[in-house]
């Protein structure tokens, strides 16, 4: 089926208690991978870019694999753009074709994150391509994006007013959780989550769930979250399948052959994460 926006699939979740994972992409045997997963789980699926990925590449050559992807799929799936630098990136993103677009203006002033994601979100509106923001700073690091550990999560009253005034389809919201590895178990703010989605009514998105235990997730869920992005684990799965398949096989040479273990492996783990998030059959 053809590519759709992030909007009614994430209304759906927030109806039906459920979350809809978001899986980063690295090339072609990771889209088919998630895809994989997504039809045998029946489940809406959303792929996404970040900014050095786009690098790698270029928006356009991963709009045509998800597209192709997606074209071929029983299930709803949607592009997205993780973590958009800029206004020119994120409107580039539009121009291309991808169905949902995040502008992180989280490392700048309260009003400076305002002006620039609601920027954004006036392009999007004429064609009704989903946005997503963030406000507080997620911590760690995954691809060229830092942010401190200290950083402060987010206020739920300040997320109030900036839904107001920016007008974005979901808010990534800072609650303890950080990108890239962890170094012990993250501990979320579950009751700082609860407060926020008394006074936010869009969709809201989780960001670094990668090595957060499943029942923190799945808690996350029942107190308002309807996306969950997943990276480096995906990351991680793809090359240690690849990883294993060339120490058992020293004079292997064949891109497809260990590709082919990098994507089972890939599917297995998205599959548990739909699992996790609770939208198995809901595509």
């Amino acid at each position: 089926m053809p590519l759709v926006t992030t909007n009614e699939m994430l209304k759906k979740a927030q109806a039906g208690h459920y979350a809809v994972g978001a899986f980063n992409v690295e090339n072609m045997e990771m889209v088919m991978a998630v895809i994989k997963a997504a039809e045998e789980m029946n489940s809406p699926v959303i792929m996404q870019t970040t900014p050095s990925t786009v690098k790698y590449a270029g928006l356009d050559y991963y709009l045509a694999m998800v597209r192709t992807a997606a074209e071929r799929a029983s299930v709803p799936v949607a592009i997205h753009l993780d973590h958009g630098s800029s206004f020119e990136l994120a409107m580039q993103a539009l121009r291309t074709g991808y169905t949902s677009i995040m502008i992180d203006g989280s490392h700048g002033s309260f009003e400076e994150n305002i002006t620039l994601t609601r920027r954004v979100a006036d392009a999007c509106l004429p064609s009704q391509i989903s946005v997503e923001a963030e406000l507080g700073k997620v911590g760690g690091k995954e691809d060229d994006l830092e942010a401190e550990n200290d950083s402060p999560y987010t206020d739920p009253q300040q997320a109030k007013e900036f839904v107001e005034r920016t007008n974005v389809t979901s808010l990534a919201v800072a609650i303890g959780t950080a990108h890239g590895l962890y170094q012990g178990t993250p501990k979320l703010d579950f009751e700082r989550l609860a407060a926020i989605r008394e006074v936010v009514s869009i969709p809201l998105v989780l960001h670094g769930a990668s090595g957060v235990p499943d029942d923190a997730v799945r808690e996350s869920i029942k107190l308002g979250i309807c996306k969950v992005n997943f990276a480096t684990e995906l990351r991680i799965a793809y090359s240690d399948g690849v990883k294993k398949y060339l120490a058992e096989n020293p004079d292997g040479f064949d891109p497809k052959k260990y590709g082919t273990v990098g994507m089972e492996n890939v599917t297995a783990l998205v599959k548990e994460k739909i699992s996790v998030c609770g939208s198995e059959g809901q595509a």
